[in-house]
């Protein structure tokens, strides 16, 4: 799994459902229920009249990556804090008429796994969340009534995914955040549209960091070293901070 390319969304509790059922095997083992995802919700990722865009995963996205993959379930995206694993026969994963269904088993002779139960139930628990990879997304431009008026916003629609994990988070991504940005700046580079990226670095410059660029090797004084990239990047995010804060150029 490389980190760079690999996406995070989240749904407060009160959207995933969450619902944890008593223990009844005598080993302490209590069961978990609830919504990593829900289809055809519309979610904002960053400023989508500006930098972000509208995001909604179709029916169907985690049908393939069910059949094939082998998802864990963790706190905080910790991969030390495994709670329970589809091919151990303690995580079911499953697509419904609301979205990513989540039925895990949580044994609580887990130091961790005891503390999560408490902390759902306490509701210092704020989130659900799944790490994926997009294999297949649409784009669409569609508008947004606003107080200024109608204006234009992207859509991306998730068609399928490589599902990794899905997790109990504490604290949820929201729009604004460092994470909002990354959310934003791996989904362009999944889609590996330069014009997109220009668009919002407008907006927000630090996006360009995301955006792939093969190495450029030339002769004479000016070759660059294995490894590295010409200046292009550099000279364009000087020129969308130059454009945002109206500096001189």
């Amino acid at each position: 799994m490389n980190p760079r390319n690999e996406e995070r969304r989240d749904l407060a509790l009160a959207t995933a459902g969450v619902q944890l059922r008593a223990a009844d095997d005598g080993q302490g083992v209590r069961g978990f229920d609830g919504h990593a995802a829900v289809f055809g919700d519309r979610t904002a990722i960053g400023n989508p009249l500006t930098w972000g865009f509208y995001e909604e995963i179709a029916p169907g996205a985690f049908t393939k990556t069910l059949s094939e993959g082998d998802a864990r379930f963790l706190v905080d995206h910790d991969t030390r804090l495994v709670v329970s694993r589809v091919s151990a026969g303690s995580l079911r994963l499953a697509q419904d008429q609301v979205g990513l269904a989540v039925d895990a088993d949580l044994d609580t002779r887990l130091s961790y796994v005891a503390d999560l139960a408490v902390n759902l139930e306490n509701k210092n628990i704020t989130g659900m969340s799944f790490g994926f990879r997009t294999v297949k997304d649409d784009w669409e431009t569609i508008t947004v009534q606003t107080s200024e008026g109608d204006m234009e916003a992207e859509l991306r629609i998730i068609r399928e995914v490589h599902l990794f994990e899905v997790s109990a988070v504490t604290f949820p991504a929201y729009e604004g955040t460092d994470a909002g940005l990354r959310s934003v700046g791996v989904a362009l580079a999944a889609r590996g549209d330069n014009a997109a990226f220009d668009r919002r670095a407008a907006h927000r410059p630090e996006l360009l960091d995301f955006r792939r660029e093969p190495a450029k090797t030339t002769r004479g004084s000016d070759a660059t070293q294995p490894g590295e990239t010409t200046g292009g990047r550099q000279a364009m995010r000087m020129k969308a901070l130059a454009a945002r804060y109206r500096l001189a150029r």
